[in-house]
């Protein structure tokens, strides 16, 4: 291993300004492990981060962005016990929230990687070993990095806090990464799915995975009613909301009694305004959720070995054509894009 890496970074703010550099590689601590990347996803969150949406005045720069990454340990610190040279892991977003209530920096967005704490967008990256997770033996690196914060949101809010049983509807909201791994657990687990979304073709592939019905919402069609239609009435148990904004009130319209709305995303603006009675009527609870612990992780890597459920990748870009990566994530893709850093894993 030499003293030096490539490493993607950004001077400031701007997605023009991501550049590819050489950084020397990091020194890590007795408590650490050192990572060479294998791939590496995008989120939204990624991008808000590189446009200074998401973080105004932080992180400090350069910066190297990107929060989702899949690797193989190459060294450990001397206090390592948890895991060794060699093995196969992906890191936690929350690099400080092990289990039970999240810590109090994740207020102010402290201790996340990819903003503010340095990204993994590089070929190695140093993290302590209470942030990391084996890989599911079952995935390949391109796969295993789209899991620490589209699957683990997505599982968090129906599994963890939702308490998804078989036999509920769950309805999702378009076909990002977050959406397409809610329709992939719920129907593991014995759900019945919803899809919306506003092009056909993806609605279609969505069918594919396994909903039992679509609601085409292009033209600004309504889609409450007709999720009303499909449940005669009684409306959904859990709602994927990444749409936010004034949409949030739509989907309280089709939730059902006791039914619960995960606010993940705000693709339509950050602020929410919603009708107290329907909310009171209905015993609805609206959740924040914002990926989840580690306990969660490791919960979520066994289902997922056990229900052998695949990650949907739109695309796979090279490790030297990163800003293509997130000119696709601009797009909006059917399911995850991912960067791949090194030799495809099997």
């Amino acid at each position: 291993m030499t003293d030096m890496m490539k490493a993607w970074q950004l001077p400031a703010f701007g997605k023009a300004n991501l550049a590819l550099t050489h950084a020397p590689v990091p020194a890590f601590k007795p408590n650490e492990v050192l990572v060479r990347v294998g791939a590496v996803s995008l989120n939204y969150r990624d991008k808000l981060v590189i446009e200074g949406q998401l973080l105004p005045g932080l992180p400090r720069m350069p910066f190297v962005p990107a929060s989702d990454l899949a690797g193989r340990i190459v060294a450990t610190g001397e206090d390592v016990t948890r895991f060794a040279t060699g093995e196969r892991v992906m890191a936690n977003f929350w690099t400080q929230w092990i289990d039970g209530p999240p810590p109090a920096e994740m207020l102010t967005h402290g201790l996340s990687l990819g903003g503010p704490l340095p990204g993994v967008l590089a070929d190695y990256v140093a993290l302590p070993e209470h942030a990391i997770v084996h890989s599911p033996p079952t995935l390949s690196d391109e796969e295993a990095a789209t899991l620490p914060i589209a699957a683990l949101t997505a599982w968090f809010a129906l599994m963890e806090t939702g308490q998804l049983r078989a036999g509920q509807v769950v309805l999702v909201q378009g076909t990002g990464g977050v959406s397409l791994f809610g329709l992939q657990i719920a129907t593991a687990f014995g759900a019945r799915v919803i899809v919306t979304s506003r092009d056909p073709g993806k609605l279609k592939r969505a069918m594919a995975l396994g909903a039992f019905h679509g609601i085409d919402t292009s033209e600004g069609r309504d889609w409450v009613d007709e999720a009303l239609r499909v449940t005669d009435g009684r409306g959904v148990d859990h709602i994927l909301e990444v749409i936010g904004g004034n949409h949030l009130a739509q989907s309280l319209s089709a939730i059902a009694s006791e039914g619960r709305v995960s606010l993940i995303g705000f693709l339509e603006g950050p602020d929410i305004c919603l009708a107290a009675v329907p909310l009171m009527l209905r015993r609805a609870t609206i959740q924040g959720v914002s990926v989840g612990h580690r306990r969660a992780f490791e919960r979520m890597v066994k289902a997922f070995a056990e229900k052998e459920i695949k990650p949907v990748i739109d695309r796979v870009y090279p490790f030297g054509t990163a800003p293509d990566a997130f000119a696709h994530l601009d797009r909006g893709p059917f399911g995850k894009v991912v960067i791949s850093a090194g030799t495809p894993t099997v």
